[in-house]
């Protein structure tokens, strides 16, 4: 039994790692990736929203930006969405772009459903690989990053938020008045 479990384990580190013992050049490992820092330029991305529209997150400079990784399967992300939502109906767009960012794997089929149910109106993006979740370095969901006018990354958020609460809100004013 013992020698079936170290084969299984040397294989698999072998098609993990591969056989010369370097990893594949465009994976990073865990321990490089550094994800954003507050103060930093906020890495620009793109991603399709649930009608296939392709999102870029530079073409949002001269907004307030709620970036929120999330997935429908996180019960702390369900909680936070409905307060989103009344965070969005606050501001006018003008001003401030929520981006709710999917991980999950089966995309617009299970995004969808839970947009309708929860009569949410802000974009939701599709990062079902979590290309852009590893380079923001969001290690668990959900994860918030506000990104000022400037395209500048100011608070990072770990877990769900009363995005209802006059603290977010006057958080999101401070950072409009910037």
């Amino acid at each position: 039994m013992r020698l079936a479990i170290a084969g299984t384990v040397v294989f698999l580190m072998i098609v993990l790692v591969g056989i010369g013992g370097a990893a594949a050049p465009d994976i990073l490992p865990v321990a490089g990736r550094n994800g954003v820092k507050l103060g930093e330029p906020a890495p620009n991305f793109q991603l399709r929203d649930l009608n296939g529209r392709l999102v870029t997150l530079s073409d949002l400079r001269g907004k307030v930006v709620l970036l929120n990784f999330w997935a429908t399967w996180c019960g702390p992300c369900r909680v936070e969405m409905p307060a989103m939502e009344q965070l969005y109906r606050t501001f006018l767009r003008k001003d401030l772009e929520i981006l709710a960012v999917s991980t999950d794997a089966q995309g617009v089929a299970v995004t969808r459903p839970f947009q309708h149910e929860n009569h949410l109106t802000f974009p939701i993006l599709h990062d079902a690989d979590y290309r852009v979740g590893f380079t923001y370095g969001a290690r668990s969901l959900p994860m918030t990053f506000l990104v000022d006018r400037q395209g500048v990354v100011r608070h990072q958020i770990f877990g769900a938020r009363d995005w209802g609460a006059s603290e977010a809100q006057q958080l999101v004013q401070m950072l409009m008045k910037s």
